[in-house]
């Protein structure tokens, strides 16, 4: 393979591990373009169909690259490596990402890189933008990676040197904020809908539980448990008691399951003596979280640095940094290579 350090560098970037389909152009790390597809058509049934979303993904993956490859001003000759996210995600969705970089990178002659859609959300950090100062954490530094999918605490000691310290047992942060917001009949996704309305309603008016567990790990299926029973004996007594009461229900469980993130990310930063902390995933965009960080640095005297909100998502722009990294490292895969639904760092 060719080394990177001595040439100019284009990675393409292509993520399909759930229900956007995107693609992008970074050149020596700095981006060039960043094109979303959503998929509008989960909203009717409350969350993803894995099938509906890998047949989507086939419609869109051809016009999102080559949109991704005209928004950089560049020819599809001067890409010098495609990365793609092999896992974890949904299967169908990764297999029409992994079969369409395969396929690029066989039709131009050009390296094939695989990445870890969570190393991707971590790295998202040091995507540079053309004119905008560029603002890195240092190295070592602890990352708090909340998602629909997953929530960890990641001890990052390098760009490719990552290891995880704490994760959740069972459920993620977001599937806690998605599944509560269902039962008070909130649109799907209903993350964002709680943070709208929590933002009017009183964090300490109703009290849920904080799981017990040991050490650096999270458990959030109690609390959607206790969330559920709870509404269930409210409505016995007043069948309007979630539209009376929807703010401060919002308010109230966003405030319990930033304190259980925060409990074990104070925890870490403690253990490690590590100050320098970083937030990465779609929770990360989550105004009660980012508040609730930043008064949590200015206590503890941490260096926070929070990513751009179009970064936190699901991305490609992540996914091309990642492979601009894996490619100077000479870190490359095979056409053998396969997707996995579920991977660790």
């Amino acid at each position: 393979m060719a080394d990177g350090k001595n040439k100019v560098l284009t990675i393409l970037g292509i993520e399909s591990s759930c229900d956007d389909t995107s693609a992008a152009i970074i050149r020596d790390g700095v981006i060039l373009s960043n094109v979303v597809a959503g998929q509008k058509v989960h909203e009717e049934y409350g969350g993803v169909v894995p099938e509906l979303a890998s047949r989507a993904h086939q419609q869109n993956i051809v016009p999102v690259v080559d949109l991704a490859i005209k928004k950089a001003g560049i020819s599809k000759n001067e890409i010098s490596a495609v990365a793609f996210t092999r896992g974890p995600g949904l299967l169908g969705s990764l297999l029409v990402g992994t079969s369409f970089a395969k396929g690029f990178s066989l039709a131009f002659g050009i390296p094939l890189i695989d990445v870890n859609h969570l190393q991707g959300h971590v790295l998202a950090l040091f995507i540079k933008e053309s004119g905008v100062d560029f603002n890195p954490p240092n190295f070592p530094f602890l990352c708090l990676m909340v998602s629909g999918g997953n929530s960890q605490i990641i001890l990052v000691r390098d760009y490719l040197k990552m290891e995880v310290i704490g994760q959740t047992l069972d459920d993620a942060a977001g599937e806690a904020f998605d599944k509560c917001a269902k039962v008070m009949g909130l649109p799907y996704p209903g993350g964002p809908h709680v943070d709208r309305l929590a933002k009017n309603g009183d964090p300490q008016k109703f009290k849920f539980s904080k799981p017990k567990v040991p050490g650096l790990d999270y458990s959030f299926s109690g609390l959607k448990t206790n969330f559920l029973y709870f509404l269930r004996d409210n409505l016995k007594e007043n069948e309007n008691f979630v539209e009376e009461n929807k703010e401060d229900l919002c308010a109230s469980l966003q405030f319990t399951i930033v304190e259980i993130l925060l409990i074990k990310l104070r925890l870490a930063a403690k253990q490690t003596g590590i100050r320098e902390i970083t937030v990465a995933g779609g929770v990360s965009a989550n105004s009660g979280l980012r508040k609730a960080l930043k008064e949590n640095a200015k206590k503890m005297d941490w260096n926070l640095i929070i990513p751009k909100f179009e970064y936190t998502m699901d991305n490609a722009a992540m996914i091309a940094i990642t492979g601009y990294y894996k490619y100077l490292n000479n870190e490359f895969a095979g056409q053998n290579v396969v997707p996995f639904a579920r991977t660790q760092l």
